[in-house]
């Protein structure tokens, strides 16, 4: 009898891919769907980069080095020379986007039945993840009443056993748009150091942080720089999710060694994404400075207009480009799925991820959506629009 592997089975489904075929329904009936589900910013990758990719000059089409080309690395390593000066090229691994960068160090770091700690809610493919490698998530509730801010740091002590190996954070958050603070991660330091945890940091939207803030990155916690690992991507930084590269970024000489052996068995990352994240390294500030403008009119349109609707709790985010707010329903699955199969205004409805699939299952949180400020003001005023014409005649 043919059957499928017990890991397979357990593989959870995306919360944020998981209603498509309704969505593609939907559009076959002539309904146009706003995606405010997914991460794919409709802001343009900045031109020097389309220029590169549709003037490549090259012969042949050859394997980089596993570790990815070394003049990438090199020209990366001065990017991240200006958050940790003492980064070299041989601290950075290329991998085919951040997905492939924490596979591959949990693979490294962790054998089965080995445990990692996480504030919830997270990443969703964190489950797939920590669930391919065989992996325990612990995770540590945060609330949308405290904006999702890291809980106090005993919280993490007693999550803490025998079987855990390290400390996952995603920093600005995805889905929570929650930024931590330099005293937050001084004091997770703290708690690795004592225990000699690894702290993995998922800094996929460091650019992204609005009202003044700045961002504090785990490189800068110079007394753990040996347990410290960090996650990287081109792919919001310059809106180049279909390139696929990312990177691992560690002092940790052992974990890039073993993460070499991984990325050799999958040969080499895609050379045209490497060529065109080696010309992104040259994008002016005056792009970001534009990108943030923008995205910090979105995030106050959206946020905002949100918070006006009877019923609705949406914590105001300080970074990335997402936001969690509560329902005034009991499923918020069903409502998704419902605005999608049953409701439309003026010809439109909108598509968001239920925010479900970000929690642990032992939170049992149901009644809350992610929401990607990704489409341009004008949409999201009418996706505010279809969600609360659509919560004043939807019934649970």
């Amino acid at each position: 009898m043919l059957t499928m592997s017990e890991k397979g089975k357990k593989m959870p489904e995306s919360p944020i891919r998981k209603l498509v075929p309704f969505s593609e329904k939907a559009k076959k009936k002539g309904i146009n769907v706003l995606h405010l589900n997914i991460g794919q910013p409709d802001i343009l990758p900045p031109k020097n980069v389309i220029q590169k990719i549709n003037n490549f000059k090259i012969d042949q089409i050859t394997y980089s080095h596993s570790a990815g080309i070394e003049e990438y690395r090199r020209k990366l390593a001065i990017y991240y020379q200006k958050i940790q000066k003492h980064i070299s090229y041989q601290d950075i691994l290329i991998t085919t986007g951040g997905s492939e960068a924490l596979n591959t160090v949990l693979n490294c770091i962790c054998d089965p039945g080995d445990e990692i700690i996480i504030p919830d809610p997270y990443y969703a493919n964190y489950n797939g993840f920590s669930n391919g490698a065989n992996i325990k998530i612990k995770a540590i509730t945060c609330l949308i009443d405290d904006g999702f801010r890291l809980p106090e740091i005993n919280t993490f002590e007693k999550k803490i056993t025998k079987k855990t190996k390290a400390i996952l954070i995603c920093n600005p958050g995805n889905p929570t748009g929650a930024l931590y603070t330099s005293k937050e991660l001084q004091e997770l330091a703290k708690i690795i150091k004592k225990y000699n945890l690894f702290l993995i940091a998922d800094e996929v939207y460091r650019e992204f942080v609005y009202d003044n803030q700045q961002h504090y990155s785990t490189l800068n916690l110079t007394t753990i720089q040996k347990n410290t690992i960090l996650i990287d991507s081109t792919s919001k930084r310059y809106s180049m999710c279909g390139a696929r590269i990312g990177c691992i970024v560690s002092k940790n000489k052992d974990l890039i060694k073993t993460a070499l052996k991984f990325s050799q068995a999958r040969l080499s990352p895609p050379i045209f994404g490497q060529l065109a994240a080696m010309e992104a390294l040259n994008t002016k500030n005056l792009y970001f400075k534009k990108v943030i403008q923008e995205y910090t009119k979105r995030r106050n349109t959206l946020v905002n207009g949100l918070n006006k609707i009877p019923g609705i709790k949406c914590p105001m985010p300080k970074g990335a480009f997402y936001c969690i707010a509560e329902l005034p329903v009991k499923n918020s699955e069903t409502f998704c799925q419902w605005l999608l199969e049953k409701f439309s205004f003026k010809g439109t409805t909108v598509m968001l991820a239920p925010a479900s699939g970000f929690y642990s299952k032992e939170n049992g949180t149901q009644n809350q959506v992610r929401i990607a400020y990704v489409l341009d003001i004008n949409r999201l005023e009418l996706a505010i629009k279809i969600i609360q014409e659509g919560l004043e005649i939807y019934k649970d």
